[in-house]
């Protein structure tokens, strides 16, 4: 590589091109940003292997591209110069890789930002975005992140888990999994609630692989993460605004499009606002069976963070739960256990259901621990009335 090319002179001009043109980091279009930038003739030779070399140094990860490819690592967190951490799934974990000063770890930053179509400078500090290999990632910069830049990278796996693969790694218990595919096969609505980094979304994904084969899943979600093992899904993204505020396409958009488009099944990769008055609303116009995750910390906090989403997008506390009592009929809840084999179980199985004073209720029908399971009825009531059973 050219000394102009490894001081980072040709390829902060060529990122700067691509930005400004609003285009992705290809390698053709690399090569056309390195002729129209380099500054004087350059032969077809030296202007491939330059391309190829910026093309890596911009789309790529750096040292980080190492860890981020072992198959064990979920998170990769960079707090600076010499402050690398990872996640194994035993919790973080300090580790060593050289990413050189705070000036480096910046354009390190801006580049896999570029490599999104996206931009990080001082006028927009932060960018939430996926990379082309489908890895979340987040930057902020000074002065918004104190002292110096910082990453996160949550790492994608293009196959998720079976429910039998889960049942094996523990997660799931064998009684968990026939109540998991009862409710599947009886098309009963349901969210899957945990904390961050708690499993929500493999949880998830595998329980879309028990769909039958035959229905149409459509699958709305900020950053495409599922991949259920299913061989009808479409997957719809949300969109951000650009460096000018144009182009948002919000989640609540694109639930309301999933509903013009055959679905059988309208899953919310996450609830995190006002999109839940339109899944709440499929739910109860005809669209059975659908699911999302949700934020929660227990099982008995699900009704409430409910409600507490479908107040900030518009309606009022009545009508969130007379919407959640006849839309979504079950909860399961996953927790997250750093140090314990195994690492995220599903605790708990709940019944959604209105009480005598018209508010919804989690109602427990498993628990992994053998408590008491008010709900166990309700659901088995469900289950029948559906032509189900477990």
């Amino acid at each position: 590589m050219s000394a102009e090319v490894a001081t980072g002179g040709l390829a902060e001009r060529v990122r700067r091109r691509l930005i400004s043109e609003g285009s992705l980091p290809t390698r053709a279009a690399v090569t056309t940003a390195v002729r129209a930038e380099y500054g004087s003739p350059i032969g077809d030779r030296t202007l491939l292997s330059l391309g190829a070399d910026l093309h890596a140094e911009l789309v790529g990860a750096g040292p980080l591209t190492a860890l981020l490819a072992e198959p064990d690592v979920t998170d990769v967190l960079v707090n600076g110069p010499g402050e690398v951490w990872v996640d194994r799934g035993a919790g973080l974990q300090r580790v060593h890789c050289d990413l050189g000063d705070d000036a480096s770890i910046r354009r390190l930053a801006q580049r896999l930002a570029a490599s999104c179509g996206r931009r990080l400078d001082d006028a927009s500090p932060f960018v939430d975005a996926r990379l082309p290999d489908g890895t979340r990632f987040h930057a902020a910069l000074p002065p918004v992140a104190v002292g110096t830049v910082h990453l996160s990278l949550r790492t994608f796996r293009p196959r998720g888990f079976s429910l039998d693969e889960l049942v094996a790694a523990g997660t799931l218990t064998p009684a968990a999994a026939a109540i998991a595919r009862a409710v599947v096969d009886a098309h009963l609505a349901f969210l899957v609630s945990g904390g961050t980094g708690s499993g929500k979304t493999t949880l998830l994904a595998a329980l879309l692989g028990e769909i039958a084969p035959d229905e149409r899943l459509i699958v709305v979600e900020d950053a495409t993460e599922l991949r259920p093992a299913h061989p009808h899904v479409v997957s719809l993204e949300a969109r951000p605004a650009n460096a000018e505020g144009a182009g948002l396409i919000p989640l609540r958009t694109l639930v309301r499009e999933a509903l013009r488009m055959r679905a059988d099944r309208i899953v919310v990769g996450e609830c995190r606002g006002g999109e839940v008055v339109e899944l709440l609303a499929a739910l109860n116009t005809g669209h059975r069976g659908g699911a999302g995750t949700l934020h929660a910390n227990t099982l008995d906090d699900v009704p409430a963070r409910i409600e507490a989403l479908g107040l900030m997008g518009g309606l009022g506390r009545d009508a969130v739960h007379a919407q959640l009592a006849s839309a979504v009929q079950v909860a399961f809840h996953i927790v997250r256990y750093p140090s314990q084999a195994g690492g995220r179980l599903v605790t708990e199985i709940g019944v959604l259901a209105a009480g005598r004073d018209g508010r919804v209720r989690a109602w427990p029908a498993w628990r992994r621990d053998g408590g008491p399971t008010p709900g166990l009825d309700q659901l088995r009531a469900l289950l029948e009335s559906r032509g189900g059973a477990w």
